[in-house]
């Protein structure tokens, strides 16, 4: 009877407590930066878009008092890095998602032999033709 070594919920487990610990679990060390380079990346960028979204919407909050219709330049400004901050929270959650989905996938795929068998190198060419469904 097989038994898998790597447990794959395990895996999964460990990944969704700290990104990349699932791999460290499945002994795939390489992906480890990866996933923290994106991850630093993407909360690195939406910290900005945040900060750029905050500073923006105050500015057209000021525009307000002076003008009913406040400066349009400021409020397309605001929308824009709103859109982008959240866009960058998308990318952050499908990040982690697929984080977790990579882990997974590496504990199954831990036991699977890629050896060569020098017994299966005979190459076999069949050919199966049901005459049944012609004849009648």
């Amino acid at each position: 009877m097989f038994v898998m070594q790597k447990s794959a919920w395990g895996a999964v487990l460990r990944s969704a407590l700290v990104p990349g610990l699932g791999q460290f679990y499945t002994e795939k060390y390489w992906k480890i930066p990866v996933i923290w380079g994106f991850l630093g990346y993407f909360t690195y960028q939406w910290f900005n878009t945040n900060n750029s979204y905050k500073y923006y919407r105050d500015l057209y909050l000021q525009s307000l008092t002076s003008d009913p219709n406040g400066n349009t330049g400021y409020k397309n400004l605001r929308e824009f890095y709103k859109d982008q901050r959240d866009l960058f929270a998308v990318y952050i959650g499908l990040t982690y998602f697929l984080n977790l989905v990579d882990a997974y996938v590496d504990a199954h795929l831990f036991d699977f032999d890629v050896s060569k068998n020098v017994a299966l190198n005979n190459l076999v060419f069949r050919v199966k033709i049901n005459f049944n469904s012609i004849v009648r």
